[in-house]
C-alpha cells in the first residue's frame, strides 16, 4: 500500500496489510506537513535461522510499533514521540509494505535459538 504524503488524512485512519503469515494493522495520521505518525501492531509467525546451527527457527510476533514518517529530512521536535521509529522518505511516497519488510527483516536479524540449542551449553567459537 502507497500513499503519497501530501494526500494523508489529518485524522487517524486504520489499515491493515500482510506478508505471508504477519499481519501490520494499526493506524495513520498527518501531524504536520511533512510528518505523520503511524501507530501499529505487528502480528503472526516467520521463519527465520537459529544463530548457533543455522536450522529454522519460528518466531512468534506480537509487536507494538510507533513510526514518524518525515517527508525529508527529520528535524526534532519537543513534541515528538520519544519512543517512534523515524522514517525518512524522499519521494514523497509513504510504502506501508516496505515499512513491513523492513521490520520483518529487522526482526529477523535478531539471535534466535532453536529447541536443540537452547538445551545445549557448549560454546560455539566463531572463526573470523
Amino acid at each position: 500500500m502507497k500513499i503519497e504524503f501530501r494526500k494523508l488524512p489529518i485524522e487517524d485512519t486504520k489499515f491493515e496489510i500482510n506478508s505471508n503469515s504477519v499481519k501490520f494493522l494499526g493506524s495513520f495520521s498527518k501531524i504536520t506537513s511533512n510528518l505523520a505518525k503511524v501507530n501499529a501492531k505487528l502480528l503472526g509467525n516467520c521463519d527465520t535461522d537459529c544463530y548457533k546451527c543455522g536450522k529454522d527457527v519460528t518466531i512468534t510476533i506480537d509487536d507494538d510499533v510507533k513510526f514518524l514518517v518525515s517527508d525529508g529530512v527529520y528535524t526534532k521536535d519537543s513534541r515528538d514521540d520519544e519512543e517512534a521509529i523515524v522514517i525518512e522518505i524522499e519521494d514523497h511516497i509513504v510504502d506501508f509494505d516496505e515499512i513491513l519488510h523492513s521490520e520483518i527483516e529487522s526482526l529477523k536479524s535478531e539471535y534466535y535459538l532453536c529447541d536443540n540449542c537452547k538445551d545445549d551449553d557448549q560454546f560455539v567459537e566463531i572463526e573470523y
